[in-house]
């Protein structure tokens, strides 16, 4: 049946009218009913139960809440394990082992030696010329920070802690002068309580004349907690100066080097290699002459100098890292001092040092383990002479000497090189956790 579109109209007007009328009246004409279920009213003070506010409205004081147990007991429930929580999570930083933060400025090229060689720790950036270098690395209980190079002066580093390790060389009046500037500039923030611990690691004079320090030591007054010192000095007493290595010559960029298989395995061409200055009426021209007079020069690669020069070439570098790779032996006659680069050169290649184990003039320690006293007590596998005279002998025990044999021999040295330079970092980081750090 088809409805008239008029009486449709009329319908729709009419409904929207019912529904609205509706509406008015449920709004403002008929009573509101509350579920009791549903209805929680919060408790207000002041008014008295089943009371009224002020302006007449009735007021319902307690209202029915089924599930108010329920809350309390979740709520209850969750701060509990909120506490146990925070509770586990205060045992777990308790517990955590406590870390420390050590700067150290390396203001002389030993300071690469102990950095890259003996704490392993990466340079950045790797350009060896660059102004700025810095690295990081943890030790122990130590987060340690390097700073190098010629930008590093004194007010411009970020001392970011209050532990500081500065490595000075001694070795020259013009060094010390230099070293003394620097300690005076660590002195004042000392002061300041802006530095609170303080090492030095100290390239000393090669004859252990080193008193230009003493004043800077806390036990005579200073500042200085430790003090770590290069050769035989007699102030070694192990509580609060420690010898150190000389170690490679950094200051010529000799690099680190890392064994590898052939290092190890290659028949090498050479008996023995010398490199270096002959002072006049030295033990040098001792060895010379009895190497030209044995006819050892054959078998051994030399390149003798009349001059020390302080920096290398390219080239003569090179030929110098050729030699120690291609020597079974690297001969080792004293010079100023008995402790030499060359040694610690050699073990870096594998080539035995033959050592020329005499106390030279000066005022380093002559006790029984003297000289070279820091390698004799780690057990360095050298071979040791009182006069170049021996050498001859020497040279002939080795052309008896199969090649498993010096391959053997070889391992074992470049073994108890990375051996001794992990000792000294163990060593370097408990001592300064001991004396930095200690508690009670």
């Amino acid at each position: 049946m088809k409805i008239p579109k008029r009486k449709l109209f009329l319908f729709i007007i009419f409904a929207y009218v019912a529904f609205s009328l509706y509406a008015a009246y449920n709004v403002f004409f008929s009573n509101k009913v509350i579920s009791r279920v549903h209805r929680v009213v919060k408790k207000e003070t002041g008014a008295p139960s089943g009371g009224v506010r002020d302006g007449g409205a009735p007021f319902v004081a307690d209202e029915w809440n089924p599930w108010e147990d329920e809350e309390v007991e979740y709520n209850s429930a969750l701060n509990k394990k909120r506490q146990a929580f925070k509770e586990y999570m205060a045992k777990l930083d308790r517990n955590k082992p406590k870390r420390y933060k050590v700067q150290i400025w390396g203001k002389a090229a030993i300071g690469l030696y102990l950095w890259e060689h003996i704490l392993g720790g990466p340079l950045n950036p790797t350009d060896k010329v660059a102004q700025w270098r810095e690295g990081e690395l943890q030790s122990g209980k130590i987060d340690f920070s390097f700073y190098t190079g010629p930008a590093v002066v004194q007010g411009h580093v970020p001392l970011e802690m209050n532990s500081l390790v500065v490595v000075l060389n001694g070795r020259e009046p013009q060094k010390v002068s230099y070293s003394t500037r620097w300690l005076e500039h660590v002195q004042a923030l000392v002061h300041s309580n802006t530095v609170a611990h303080v090492a030095v690691v100290l390239l000393g004079n090669e004859r252990c004349n080193n008193d230009w320090i003493a004043p800077h030591l806390k036990r005579n007054g200073g500042f200085v907690d430790l003090l770590f010192l290069v050769y035989d000095s007699p102030w070694v007493n192990d509580k609060d100066v420690f010898q150190w290595p000389l170690g490679v010559a950094t200051y010529r960029e000799f690099p680190l080097i890392r064994p590898s298989a052939q290092l190890i395995t290659s028949n090498r061409l050479y008996l023995c290699n010398f490199f270096g200055t002959v002072y006049k009426n030295s033990t040098r021209e001792t060895l010379m002459q009895v190497m030209k007079q044995s006819g050892l020069d054959k078998e051994c690669l030399t390149a003798a100098r009349e001059k020390w020069l302080p920096q290398e070439t390219s080239d003569s570098l090179k030929s110098y890292q050729t030699a120690l790779a291609q020597s079974e032996l690297t001969l080792c006659p004293v010079g100023i001092n008995t402790e030499c680069y060359r040694i610690y050169e050699a073990c870096s290649y594998g080539s035995v040092p033959v050592v020329e184990d005499v106390l030279t003039p000066g005022s380093c320690a002559a006790g029984p383990s003297s000289p070279l006293r820091l390698l004799k007590a780690a057990g360095a596998p050298f071979i040791f002479v009182s006069d170049w005279k021996e050498l001859p002998a020497i040279l002939e025990r080795e052309r008896g000497m199969s090649q498993e044999q010096r391959v053997d021999r070889r391992r074992r040295l470049l073994e108890w090189y990375a051996s001794f330079r992990q000792q000294m970092k163990e060593r370097f980081t408990e001592v300064i956790e001991e004396n930095f750090f200690k508690t009670g």
